[in-house]
């Protein structure tokens, strides 16, 4: 089996630091996609919940695209929240995503190193890329 890495080197954070991390990892028809915030060009995006989860939603899309995978493959998602209060906020921007394949869920409350209310990382499968 091996390991194919996406988004090394080229990836930056807030301030233009470089990320010491993959965006996402694939093995064995499994991709892991990092955790992704509401971020555009390395800034956090200004908004409530629901701009914030849907960038942040689309990013790790995105990330999962680029890796030839589709939303009917992912199989699990983590959700940090900061606030509690954005729970229903963010299940409705959830279900725009994934009202037609919904995958495993957790969902927490955590202080995140980023100045931001969300971040989101999935978990994809394949049977056909496992080959």
């Amino acid at each position: 089996m091996s390991i194919k890495r996406y988004g090394v080197g080229g990836s930056t954070g807030t301030g233009g630091q470089r990320l010491p991390f993959a965006k996402a990892v694939e093995a064995g028809g499994w991709l892991y996609v990092s955790g992704q915030t509401p971020m555009k060009d390395g800034e956090v995006v200004e908004g409530g919940i629901i701009e914030q989860s849907r960038l942040a939603i689309q990013n790790c899309v995105d990330i999962m695209e680029s890796a030839g995978y589709t939303l009917e493959d992912v199989v699990h998602v983590k959700v940090f929240l900061t606030d509690a209060r954005y729970f229903q906020s963010f299940n409705k921007v959830f279900s725009e995503f994934f009202a037609d394949h919904p995958p495993a869920r957790v969902c927490c409350v955590a202080d995140l190193v980023v100045d931001c209310k969300v971040e989101v990382d999935l978990t994809c499968y394949n049977a056909e890329r496992a080959k």
